[in-house]
């Protein structure tokens, strides 16, 4: 991929990775009706978007559209699992907003069909960028 083709596909994942930040942190905080889907589960399928789209950020190719969101997919799935487990340092990591946020507190199973979803919605917009731009 040339070096224009690039700057120009690395704007657009940092534009939709801005929006997802901001909407995600607006689904945690959101207290209106259906608030606790939004915080926990809507938020959860952002988190899988921004991971897809990070990655493809640090790894852009036409191989990794797919790639990607199964590796978010088992890597996520895999955090959830680890909190079934509470050791010392990783209570100390969760103890604030950003371990909490990046790790996780409380293991749910319902997260992992919204893991799913979310990695389908990041494949999905991984498809639309490589549709409209020329990925090698």
């Amino acid at each position: 991929m040339n070096l224009r083709k690039y700057r120009s596909l690395r704007f657009i994942l940092l534009i939709h990775l801005s929006w997802i930040i901001l909407l995600g942190f607006g689904m945690k905080y959101y207290s209106g009706l259906g608030h606790h889907w939004f915080n926990d589960y809507g938020a959860g399928l952002l988190y899988e978007v921004f991971w897809i789209l990070f990655f493809f950020l640090l790894f852009p190719s036409r191989r990794n559209i797919s790639f990607l969101p199964v590796c978010v997919f088992i890597g996520t799935s895999l955090l959830e699992i680890l909190q079934l487990w509470h050791p010392v340092i990783l209570e100390k990591i969760r103890s604030n907003f950003l371990g909490a946020a990046l790790i996780g507190t409380t293991f749910v199973w319902w997260d992992f069909p919204h893991y799913m979803i979310g990695c389908f919605i990041g494949w999905l917009i991984l498809k639309w960028i490589a549709r409209n731009k020329e990925l090698e």
